[in-house]
């Protein structure tokens, strides 16, 4: 399947949604006037792109229609989609992989944390980049057994340590490990952490301090990417919110795209905090976390014009 495919499919629900609402409401006012634009607010904003980005993107197609008094379904659509594109922009991850780079995976619980570490482990490993996992969830059973059995299908070795260690000791041996085996990429999965518990948010950063004093020695690069669950709204953008006062973010991850009509929280969240997206969860299997893309993103969201 080709990654407009991807697209295509993962963002099913918000597109039929979207574009039912938009070609209902086109048919019954008969124009693209005001009246019109008003209801088109409402479409936006029920796609969870919030008031904030619903009311920008339709303020710039609003001053046309007061010049003109009405506009086209093409001249909309078309400016629909560059307003959204001036948002999202496509920001890929590439690192250089002369240097390791480790990247935490960090989120409350729920967002598919795990699921995404072993995603991400798969697609880079399948691109030849000598990848490694590291179990730093350390209070659930659960997590570090997935995860396990993430790295088999993966083909990447896991670091992991006894149910209940300190998660920054695992950091400490997965990065010695690394630096041994001359692993490029190591992804480190974090236990869910809520915004509101100092304890685990201290936690988080005792484990940045550990990654950033090994890393010196090697030149490492690390990089924060925060997991965030589509279905879950406009909560997304108040975890991205806390989740940055605590460390700085590098990448937003957004899971489960194809679990609702909501995929306009991608807008939100990225309009909110101005960090890019980096992949997207668009589906249940190995192959459906894709390199997001603004511009397949909008296409796949926006009806035919």
């Amino acid at each position: 399947m080709s990654l407009f495919d991807k697209f295509r499919s993962g963002l099913s629900k918000t597109r039929q949604a979207v574009t039912e609402g938009f070609n209902r409401v086109a048919a019954s006012f008969g124009v693209f006037d005001e009246d019109f634009l008003d209801e088109l607010e409402m479409i936006l904003i029920q796609a969870d792109s919030g008031v904030q980005v619903a009311t920008k993107l339709t303020d710039s197609i609003r001053e046309r229609v007061r010049k003109e008094g009405k506009v086209d379904r093409e001249y909309v659509l078309g400016t629909l989609k560059d307003d959204m594109l001036a948002i999202l922009e496509t920001k890929p991850f590439r690192p250089d992989f002369e240097h390791l780079n480790v990247v935490f995976i960090l989120g409350v619980n729920g967002t598919g944390k795990t699921t995404t570490a072993g995603k991400l482990a798969a697609s880079f490993q399948r691109q030849g980049i000598k990848t490694m996992l590291a179990a730093a969830d350390t209070f659930r059973a659960a997590a570090i057994e997935q995860l396990q059995a993430w790295g088999e299908r993966a083909g990447v070795p896991v670091i992991s340590n006894t149910l209940r260690s300190d998660p920054a000791s695992v950091v400490f041996d997965a990065m010695q490990s690394a630096k041994a085996r001359g692993v490029k990429l190591l992804i480190i999965d974090t236990a869910g952490r809520l915004h509101n518990k100092p304890n685990l948010m201290s936690e988080m950063e005792k484990m940045h301090r550990v990654a950033a004093r090994e890393g010196e020695t090697v030149g490492a690069v690390i990089h924060n990417f925060l997991v965030l669950d589509a279905t879950t709204g406009q909560n997304a953008v108040i975890q991205a919110r806390a989740f940055n006062e605590v460390t700085t973010l590098d990448g937003l991850i957004i899971t489960k795209l194809d679990g609702n009509a909501k995929g306009g929280i991608a807008l939100a969240v990225v309009e909110d905090m101005d960090i890019p997206l980096v992949f997207a969860g668009l589906g249940e299997g190995i192959d459906d976390l894709a390199p997001f893309d603004a511009e397949l993103f909008v296409d796949s969201l926006l009806p035919e014009a």
